[in-house]
């Protein structure tokens, strides 16, 4: 299974997971355009073409959810969404959205989907990935780590996980109070040292951590990695901090040859600036 991450941050949210055949978009921050130019230059997918088979929306905020109707009318393609996200965003057609239970796996082509409920000021979903050999878990938009969320991502090859905000920065950035205090709240945002929490607490299986979401004002990628390498210390495990604009392609499969190294970190490699320029206008 590939995971590609075409965006990740205020300014737009997708990542498409594909393996056998299937692709699906996990939100839908940026449009077709931008989609088909990114995996495109990416050579992502593993498969002739770029369009996904089907969206799977997380939740009903503009930077998930603003370009869904985009993709429902030129691809003409199914729209999964919970029953609150479908009440409460523009999805285009009724007739291509499907309602998904919150807590209830569900089965697009070769890939099983298996939502969480997560504490956000929408409501929001954690998604575990999986296409029968491998799982990835994207878990981002949450204020604070629920009961039964560890048991839910535990074991999955991959782990996307949102680190938006350190608290410093945040409490001293140039943010409105009420704006700071949303983002802190449990219903708003992990921070860096929130993170960290989840990952010491992972158990064993996890070769590859993404740290998502990073605010572009709020955070800075070394410091999210410099935490979570501390958290992940003495582990084998691949940490990169994804970009706000990507694409940055990961593999579900273990790293072939030798171990990736203990808690060994990187920043996500930015793509050309002929790819970022894809962005401008989204």
């Amino acid at each position: 299974m590939k995971i590609t991450i075409i965006a990740s941050g205020s300014g737009g949210n997708a990542t498409l997971f594909a393996s056998r055949g299937t692709r699906i978009l996990v939100d839908a921050g940026v449009g077709p355009r931008v989609l088909e130019q990114c995996l495109t230059a990416a050579a992502a997918g593993g498969e002739p073409g770029w369009a996904p088979d089907a969206i799977v929306i997380t939740h009903a905020h503009a930077d998930h959810v603003g370009a869904a109707a985009r993709y429902n009318k030129k691809l003409k393609i199914p729209i999964y969404a919970s029953e609150a996200t479908a009440r409460a965003a523009a999805l285009g057609d009724p007739a291509r959205v499907r309602v998904f239970s919150p807590r209830e796996p569900f089965e697009i082509g070769a890939l099983t989907v298996s939502p969480r409920p997560l504490p956000h000021d929408a409501a929001q979903v954690a998604l575990v990935v999986g296409d029968g050999a491998r799982r990835a878990a994207l878990v981002t938009d949450l204020g604070e780590v629920p009961p039964g969320l560890l048991e839910h991502v535990a074991g999955c090859d991959v782990l996307l996980l949102e680190s938006n905000h350190d608290a410093d920065m945040l409490a001293g950035g140039p943010y409105p109070q009420h704006l700071k205090r949303r983002i802190s709240s449990s219903r708003g945002h992990l921070s860096n040292a929130q993170a960290c929490a989840l990952l010491a607490a992972l158990p064993g299986g996890t070769h590859t951590v993404a740290l998502m979401h990073l605010s572009e004002i709020n955070n800075r990628p070394e410091l999210a990695l410099e935490a979570a390498r501390d958290a992940l210390s003495g582990r084998r495990t691949r940490l990169l901090a994804a970009p706000p604009r990507g694409p940055l392609v990961l593999d579900a499969a273990p790293p072939a040859g030798p171990p990736p190294g203990l808690a060994r970190a990187s920043v996500g490699a930015l793509a050309p600036a002929r790819q970022l320029d894809l962005f401008r206008g989204m």
